[in-house]
């Protein structure tokens, strides 16, 4: 009789997409992360200011305690969550996103994009929005730009306007940063356009020991460009010995 082989219990662990993105965004990572952690993907569209996300967030997690993790708008929420329940959360993962607040340049763009999704032309943000996401090498990659113009129709023009006001509205964590205490990952890819290497080399001095990961040859949306390194720096990081209760 075969000896019986004791299996450790999946890790909870959330995901938060960016904006205009849903699951699909992680669908590589939940896939490929499956046996060792039970993933839950958090509805970021039903408020507008990041706080009220984050309570949404907490409010209608199925676990007590996590990893979280989140990309772009995601890792804004992460860092609210982290201010309002940092007993709850295990691990943090910060992925190509940003702790300091919206310059006004970036505030006016976004309030242009706004303005171009309540005139009727929502289908001309994700196109202006494309050489931003995506590394130069992949932006015709036709398998690429069709998620994310699914994940952006699944989004839809009002959650879209809510989305982009909670950015907008978003405080700096960056007084927050030098609190964290738990095992945080620190990721981007080396060409992100939108939330460039600086901005992570920045979080993770702030953050004690945080561990920063830098992926070559990628973009902003760095799940969907180079998913096996991104979950090989996850796995890594679900490995880490978390905060005890």
């Amino acid at each position: 009789m075969p000896p019986i082989q004791a299996y450790a219990p999946r890790q909870p662990l959330v995901l938060i997409p960016g904006l205009l993105c849903d699951a699909l965004l992680w669908a590589n990572q939940i896939e490929a992360l499956g046996a060792s952690a039970d993933c839950w993907v958090a509805d970021h569209s039903r408020s507008n200011t990041v706080a009220a996300i984050a309570r949404d967030v907490l409010q209608n997690c199925p676990f007590e305690r996590f990893s979280l993790a989140g990309l772009s708008m995601g890792g804004y929420i992460a860092l609210e969550i982290q201010r309002l329940a940092p007993q709850r959360v295990q691990r943090l993962a910060l992925l190509d996103t940003n702790a300091r607040p919206d310059s006004p340049e970036q505030t006016e763009r976004r309030n242009a994009f706004i303005e171009l999704a309540e005139r009727g032309r929502f289908v001309g943000v994700t196109d202006a929005l494309l050489p931003l996401l995506l590394h130069r090498s992949l932006q015709n990659h036709p398998g690429l730009v069709a998620i994310i113009k699914s994940m952006a129709r699944n989004t839809g023009r009002e959650n879209f306007v809510r989305q982009e006001q909670a950015i907008i509205s978003r405080r700096d964590s960056r007084p927050l940063l030098g609190a964290i205490d738990c095992p945080t990952l620190v990721l981007c890819g080396a060409q992100d356009l939108l939330t460039p290497p600086a901005l992570h080399e920045e979080m993770a001095a702030a953050i004690p020991g945080a561990r920063l990961h830098v992926v070559s040859d990628c973009g902003h949306l760095s799940t969907l460009e180079r998913p096996e390194e991104v979950t090989a720096a996850l796995e890594h990081w679900l490995e880490q010995e978390h905060r005890p209760a």
